[in-house]
């Protein structure tokens, strides 16, 4: 049995809303270990998971969509009961020392990465010969974001309780990106958590976009954060995201 370690702690950092970080803001990012036992992505749009993988190397992208992706797809059936999960993307991210050509920055705008634009798109994209009748059904986007190396210490994300987000925080945009996301605005009402240390046995889903509207969560603000208690010189995060798409018979 694995025992976490980590200190109990909140931190104090900026975050970069939907202007760009002409204006950051000062927020409180609490220690989301604390409510582990308690988190469902159907209230706080998000949950720290448990999960083994037999996957010997992230950067190799035909192993991670050959082994990694149905680990993925068969922990999203589990954990959301989804008759039906297709995993059909993923990112993988190195913070400052870029591989060329291999990985991408983690993004340091809170942000969400699907829309009711662009989800159905994907669904249609990655679906094509179910598309209409998955579309007339409950489907979901989530992201499983994992650590490569750890336990990470820079650059941790950071994750909105969607019970604390608002109609009005959001804007949707295209500008800069390959499909429609969510930016947002600003609130005192937002309530942010990270998970500090995070080890390479655990997963965190981000419940991105859900059809529902019946009061659980259908979107995950996030960002990377510059979190003031990493130690000078602690190692810059490595990590995978994996993007799904989740089905549901009702």
């Amino acid at each position: 049995m694995t025992v976490n370690t980590h200190k109990s702690n909140s931190v104090e950092t900026v975050l970069n809303y939907a202007d760009g970080g002409r204006n950051p803001k000062s927020v409180t990012i609490h220690d989301g270990r604390e409510l582990t036992e308690s988190l469902s992505l159907d209230r706080q749009g998000f949950e720290l998971r448990h999960h083994e993988t037999a996957v010997s190397n992230f950067y190799d992208e035909a192993e991670v969509r050959a082994v990694y992706y149905p680990e993925v797809e068969r922990l999203l059936k589990i954990v959301t009961g989804a008759t039906k999960v297709v995993a059909f993307e993923h990112d993988v991210r190195r913070a400052s020392q870029r591989r060329a050509g291999a990985t991408r920055e983690p993004v340091r705008v809170v942000h969400d990465d699907y829309t009711e634009k662009s989800a159905p798109e994907r669904v249609r994209l990655y679906a094509p010969g179910d598309a209409d009748s998955l579309l007339r059904s409950r489907y979901a986007v989530i992201n499983v974001c994992r650590p490569i190396k750890g336990p990470v210490q820079g650059t941790p994300l950071a994750v909105c309780d969607a019970q604390s987000l608002n109609d009005a925080d959001i804007i949707p945009t295209e500008s800069g990106v390959k499909h429609e996301v969510y930016l947002f605005n600003f609130s005192p009402q937002h309530r942010w958590f990270y998970f500090p240390l995070m080890r390479t046995d655990e997963a965190l889903l981000l419940k991105c976009f859900d059809t529902v509207r019946d009061g659980r969560a259908r979107f995950t603000a996030h960002t990377a954060i510059d979190d003031p208690s990493t130690p000078p010189g602690a190692p810059a995060r490595e990590s995978i995201e994996v993007r799904a798409l989740a089905f549901f018979d009702a």
